[in-house]
């Protein structure tokens, strides 16, 4: 009688097989990260904007002479400012 090795190998990986395919394959999910640098420019860019809107809105009260200066806000802000 000849014994071969391999045989009872070979039996042990058909065991195996059955219960691999039980589990049901995992789908990769798709993930997006953004970068702190990516979100740090997207609030810039719209600080940008709305500063740029703000300082036509500005320039527009001076042309027409309307733009009012509250010079207890400004007093205000200079003290907090230098005092800070």
């Amino acid at each position: 009688m000849k014994i071969n090795p391999m045989h009872s190998l070979n039996a042990y990986q058909k065991s195996q097989q059955p219960n691999q395919k039980q589990q049901p394959a995992s789908k990769p999910s798709d993930a997006l990260e953004i970068s702190s640098e990516a979100k740090q420019m997207a609030k810039s860019a719209a600080f940008q904007q709305e500063r740029s809107e703000r300082v036509q809105e500005l320039k527009q009260q001076v042309d027409n002479g309307s733009y009012q200066v509250n010079a207890q806000e400004t007093a205000r802000k200079m003290y907090e400012f230098w005092n800070g």
